[in-house]
């Protein structure tokens, strides 16, 4: 058990001093989330918005596609997008694996259906009478579009936060798509994967401590805009 608690207080050492390569993890995760959550809220907010507003033939199949791909294995996404991008891919060209943005694709296929299941669902739950007042006023379409999300603004702020939760913690496609490279795709749950499975365990815990601080985080302002939705 020493080599556990020996694990912790040098944890705690690297919090405090934030050495070098802790840091540059940290900053890779931030980098690659922001750029990830950017894509899954320009594809994920219209593709909801549509899906919740709208009524077309083939909407219940769309609609159980998009439930099933919140499900799908992190690993499935990180295979195929790792066969596009790969040298002998048709993206190959484009130089994207192992680099923080052959990771962003991975992560943003995992995050939209989240984003646009969550959207879809809290555009269903609106007053119906909000589109006919619009429309008796003559709100252009786009107009009619960002008056609904913002009525649903909550909801979308809670889907936008899981996505974001599911992407910081995700490990299977960034692991096979940006190569756990150290000083460059190294994030922190590929890190601790790589830090525990060599036996450091200081770097994992160190890690896992920012992990656990974010999920926290999470938690506590998923619970809070879950409370103001329903007031």
């Amino acid at each position: 058990m020493d080599f556990i608690a020996e694990g912790f207080i040098q944890a705690f050492r690297m919090l405090l001093t934030m050495d070098e390569e802790t840091t540059v993890i940290v900053v890779t995760t931030f980098k690659l989330t922001a750029l990830s959550m950017a894509g899954v809220l320009l594809f994920g907010l219209p593709a909801g918005f549509l899906l919740g507003y709208f009524d077309f033939p083939g909407k219940r199949a769309v609609r159980t596609v998009t439930d099933t791909l919140l499900a799908l294995p992190t690993v499935v996404i990180g295979l195929l997008v790792y066969a596009f991008i790969s040298r002998r891919g048709p993206l190959g060209d484009w130089e994207l694996l192992f680099t923080v943005r052959g990771m962003a694709i991975g992560q943003v296929i995992l995050g939209t259906p989240i984003v646009a299941a969550y959207t879809a669902a809290a555009i269903e739950g609106l007053d119906s009478r909000l589109r006919q007042t619009l429309m008796t006023l003559g709100a252009s379409g786009g107009k009619l579009a960002l008056t609904s999300l913002w009525e649903a603004r909550f909801m979308i702020l809670v889907a936008a936060l899981t996505a974001f939760g599911r992407i910081v913690g995700e490990v299977g496609s960034a692991m096979m798509l940006g190569g756990n490279i150290k000083w460059h795709t190294r994030t922190i749950t590929t890190a601790i994967t790589l830090e525990t499975g060599k036996g450091e365990f200081a770097l994992g815990i160190a890690l896992g401590v920012i992990l656990i601080l974010i999920s926290l985080l999470l938690n506590i302002s998923l619970t809070f805009l879950r409370r103001r939705s329903q007031n």
